[in-house]
């Protein structure tokens, strides 16, 4: 058990038998904000306290008479107004040091009460290019999905994509009128983008295309032969490009459901809403108005104009009878619930949806309040230029994401070739590949996820601060110790959990950090923010490069030598372990 875990059991019993029937979900121990007064702290007695209205001093003195932490903490210390600090013991550190080393733990804990989550998330378009605004909900969710699985919960992703709509009516058209076929086949989405865009600038000069549009958009609607097959050659010929993004990215759906998957429930949906009164008519179109049960600040079907609040009503038919996003999304909800059955449903979109998922789950919770899923809308900024708006092409044009991913994979092997000229091109292009895909990665979820952040080669690329190759650099010495350790003395080279102890500074500074990513991997599930898992990684690297600069390895006697190689071991297998949580590959070499 990691040594916060057993404070944490400990703590607990104490103050079950102080105070009986206690909420003791709410006696938690974290690392101390300031080290100086210890490792770890427990607060929670002070709100029991005064629950209760009792001396929150006096009532943490009575728990500590009946806590037993005797081997692995010093004598615990209160403080201010009940706070509880506990400090290691060297013992009781180098015993969960030789825990890991043993494999009985990676410095996590898997949760004691698994889940199910619904990950929806990346959601491109059938006959557009993905491009680099889906680059941060594929990059986040697919962090989100990796650490939940990690962390013992099940997991189901589901890539939502959007197959259905009005622009199938004019790409029909496109596809039936002015299809390029020797384009089709050279660039399948580039001609698909042609068709849409040429036919799209022609309805908006002659009304008689957009007619034409519509006509085949009814005919698709009602199950046409020729247009459905028309319309599902574009989804198969656009999942060719989604595969080979998200083969690239090394990311992989459990599911993909696209819009169409819905069709045949959108209309009992409205009928459903409107039989319960929930959606209602208006102006010829079904519409779900506030039901008045929330402050009118917390009301997304209400909104302020002149200081006074109005309807802002969310529609759910339109009034030619054709479904909507919300709709779809309704429907899309009832299915999980009836297949999954998920406690927790993810969303992982950017920040300019946030009032249509607010009403969504406003909706879905007066449609079906049997189904208790908690609903998330992990929401993000946006990636900006140096001049601030949204980041494009000198040609004014949305960056493609292959053409992204090329970019990064060029420009990380020219700074590869820079740096180590001696090695075969082959080599330096492998290495580029890993650097410049992570680098991009680790930009991307770097940043508190609901910011806005400047898209930079160069500050991602470089070698110096928060950086993927600062901390591949890291992985990639400390393996480099293991090829040298192994050249000199091959049977020494092995890595001896009874033998390590963290002794030095250093050492114990290093070791300490490593027991927190339990804590971290917590506060990332909690809050869906892998940026703090980012932050504790780049920590992790300067503990180690202090330790390495302080404490030597190889010419260390035998004794600290065979420890600190565990030591360098346990460290490489974090980072090892985080960067694979955030989708990214580490090299043995660079």
């Amino acid at each position: 058990m990691l040594p916060h875990k057993f404070i944490e059991a400990r703590l607990q019993a104490a103050v079950a038998a102080v105070l009986p029937g206690a909420n003791l979900a709410t006696v938690l121990v974290r690392p101390c904000p300031d080290a100086q007064f210890g490792d770890y702290q427990a607060n929670a007695l002070m709100a029991l306290a005064k629950e209760r209205k009792l001396n929150p001093r006096q009532l943490a003195t009575e728990v500590l008479a009946r806590l037993d932490v005797a081997g692995v903490c010093a004598p615990v210390t209160v403080a201010g107004a009940g706070f509880l600090n506990f400090r290691l013991l060297p013992e009781a550190l180098n015993a969960a040091l030789r825990a890991a080393a043993r494999g009985e733990h990676h410095f996590f804990q898997p949760t004691a009460q698994p889940r199910t989550y619904v990950v929806d998330f990346s959601s491109p378009n059938v006959a557009k290019p993905m491009h680099i605004g889906h680059i941060r909900s594929t990059i986040l969710g697919d962090a989100l999905a990796r650490l939940l699985r990690l962390l013992g919960h099940r997991v189901v992703t589901d890539n939502h994509i959007g197959d259905w709509g009005t622009q199938f009516g004019k790409l029909l058209v496109g596809w039936k009128t002015r299809l390029d076929a020797a384009a089709l086949a050279a660039d399948p989405i580039q001609e698909m983008e042609r068709l849409y865009k040429t036919v799209h600038a022609a309805g908006e000069a002659d009304p008689a295309v957009l007619e034409q549009a519509r006509r085949e958009l009814v005919q698709l609607q009602e199950g046409d032969a020729e247009n459905l097959a028309i319309w599902r050659r574009m989804i198969e010929l656009s999942q060719v490009q989604f595969d080979d993004i998200y083969s690239r990215l090394g990311v992989t759906f459990d599911h993909t459901y696209g819009e169409s998957f819905y069709n045949s429930r959108l209309k009992s949906v409205v009928t459903e809403l409107r039989d319960r009164g929930i959606a209602v008519e208006s102006e010829g179109a079904m519409v779900v108005f506030s039901d008045g049960t929330r402050p009118p600040k917390e009301d997304p079907f209400l909104k302020q104009e002149a200081g006074e609040w109005k309807p802002n009503p969310a529609l759910v038919q339109k009034s030619d009878g054709a479904a909507n996003y919300t709709t779809t999304d309704l429907a899309t909800l009832a299915f999980r619930w009836e297949t999954w059955r998920p406690d927790v449903v993810l969303y992982v979109t950017d920040g300019r949806q946030q009032l249509h998922f607010q009403q969504l789950f406003a909706i879905h919770r007066r449609w079906r309040p049997e189904a208790a899923m908690q609903l998330e809308h992990v929401w993000f900024g946006s990636i900006l230029g140096d001049d601030g708006k949204p980041y494009k092409t000198r040609s004014g044009e949305v960056v493609r994401l292959s053409d992204l991913l090329d970019e990064a994979a060029e420009r990380a092997f020219q700074v590869v070739r820079e740096k180590n000229p001696e090695l075969p091109e082959a080599e330096c292009r492998r290495i580029g590949r890993v650097v410049g895909l992570g680098a991009v990665k680790y930009a991307d979820l770097l940043p508190n996820r609901q910011s806005d952040y400047v898209f930079s080669w160069d500050k991602m690329l470089a070698f110096n601060g928060n950086t993927i190759p600062y901390l591949l650099y890291a992985y990639a010495r400390i393996r480099s110790i293991f090829r040298k350790a192994a050249a000199e003395a091959p049977v020494a080279a092995a890595a001896e959990p009874a033998a390590v102890a963290a002794v030095t500074p250093e050492e114990v500074a290093l070791a300490k950090h490593l027991l927190r990513l339990d804590f971290v991997l917590a506060a990332v599930a909690d809050d869906y923010r892998p940026n703090f898992l980012c932050a504790y990684l780049y920590e992790l690297a300067g503990h180690f490069a202090r330790f390495f600069e302080n404490c030597p390895v190889l010419k260390a006697s035998p004794a600290e030598r065979a420890s600190r190689l565990v030591l360098c071991d346990l460290t490489a297998g974090v980072l090892k372990q985080g960067l694979e949580i955030l989708g990214i590959e580490v090299l043995e070499q660079m």
